[in-house]
């Protein structure tokens, strides 16, 4: 029996991909729903070091995270990208992609 959490991250998928009929698709639901409600900027701390998170983007097969630091920018695809505690609002959307990506 699924837990509540995957069965509301389950639910979340099934809303984003509702009129997906392959993963890119689904992929683009999922990215359009981070987009949307996902709260940046927000800070964040990549190897040690903190960033800005100030967008995220699609990239053909992944969702990233525009971070930058200054003046440098860097992409990070939002399956490796460490969340600040408390995550900012719309960050159940990430694990929501997270859990649709096997993560």
């Amino acid at each position: 029996m699924a837990s509540k959490r995957t069965a509301a991250l389950d639910a979340m998928i099934e809303e984003a991909t509702v009129d997906a009929y392959n993963d890119d698709e689904q992929l683009t639901g999922l990215y359009t729903m981070i987009e949307d409600n996902l709260a940046v900027p927000f800070i964040t701390t990549v190897l040690g070091v903190e960033v800005t998170v100030e967008k995220v983007d699609l990239t053909g097969d992944s969702i990233v995270a525009i971070c930058t630091r200054g003046r440098d920018r860097l992409r990070i695809d939002i399956l490796d990208l460490p969340l600040p505690t408390p995550p900012p609002d719309g960050a159940e959307w990430i694990s929501a992609y997270r859990h649709w990506a096997g993560r």
